[in-house]
């Protein structure tokens, strides 16, 4: 596995990259990075080449003024691909990451070879009261009073001192520490806001992929959820197969939002499988529209 940095469209761009075999694009969520994916890419890594990108406004890479929509995210992995000279991949998508991977799948069916949903976005309207919360006006003025680096020095040095004994915080208590922490930094915070904003309101969430989800249905596609999520509850899931005819369905015990952290080993087993069970068709996949 390595990190390293391209520019896109005059942005630098932090990616991992690593293994050998068949593309595999992993696309994290809302204020996460590729560091989400770390758990599973040394099993993914034995049979696929695997690439997980910092988004724009998030991780490492830069955090322009611009247009976080899930189109626009959906744009800049495309222009990745063409970048880094790949010309399709199965695309794995997380969260926010599902929605953008659904996009992707509709505006460059020819470059999509499997869909993959993990805890996706896009699927219905219900979400966790926290984000609807953050979503409000006026909340990025309040956003600076809650996210100070003292609060997130303090947390790292005591988790540090606990990690000495052998405690460690549970995988899922950790992606939710990194999402809090990179908001601390004003430019990821301001990314974060647009981001939210163009898929969340009060209400939930205002974006939803299943009138659409017929555009993919030559796609081959799986979905995976925590049978316990508390940010995107597991019905959304059944939803999205009965939308989705032919679409395979793994509901993971005892795992949250984030099952490739929980249960890294089941996941990268349950994905690894699906991508070994479903060949590519001769020709590239086309939609009508």
């Amino acid at each position: 596995m390595q990190r390293a940095t391209i520019t896109v469209h005059g942005h630098e761009i932090s990616y991992r990259t690593g293994g050998s075999g068949p593309l595999v694009l992993l696309v994290h969520g809302m204020a996460g990075s590729s560091s989400t994916w770390v758990p599973v890419l040394e099993d993914l890594g034995r049979r696929v080449t695997f690439l997980a990108p910092d988004l724009p406004g998030h991780g490492r890479s830069d955090k322009p003024r611009g247009d976080y929509s899930l189109g626009a995210q959906a744009a800049f992995l495309r222009d990745l691909l063409d970048a880094l000279g790949h010309e399709s991949a199965t695309v794995v998508g997380t969260s926010l990451g599902g929605g953008i991977a659904m996009q992707f799948a509709y505006q460059h069916p020819e470059r999509t070879e499997r869909l993959v949903l993990v805890g996706s976005g896009g699927l219905g309207e219900e979400v966790a009261t926290v984000l609807r919360m953050l979503a409000l006006p006026g909340v990025d003025l309040v956003l600076p009073l809650a996210m100070q680096p003292l609060l997130r020095d303090t947390v790292e040095t005591v988790t540090g001192w606990f990690s000495r004994i052998g405690l460690r915080p549970a995988p899922a208590a950790t992606e939710m520490w990194r999402a809090y922490a990179s908001l601390i930094d004003p430019e990821t915070r301001g990314a974060f806001i647009q981001t939210l904003r163009a898929v969340v309101d009060h209400r939930g969430q205002r974006v939803s992929a299943l009138d659409k989800v017929y555009l993919a249905s030559d796609v081959p596609t799986l979905i995976i959820w925590g049978d316990e999520d508390p940010i995107i509850p597991v019905s959304h899931a059944h939803t999205a197969q009965e939308a989705m005819p032919g679409s395979q369905l793994a509901i993971m015990e005892g795992c949250g939002h984030f099952p490739h952290a929980e249960q890294p080993r089941e996941f990268a087993s349950k994905l690894l499988d699906f991508i070994a069970e479903t060949p590519l068709p001769r020709e590239p996949v086309t939609l009508d529209h």
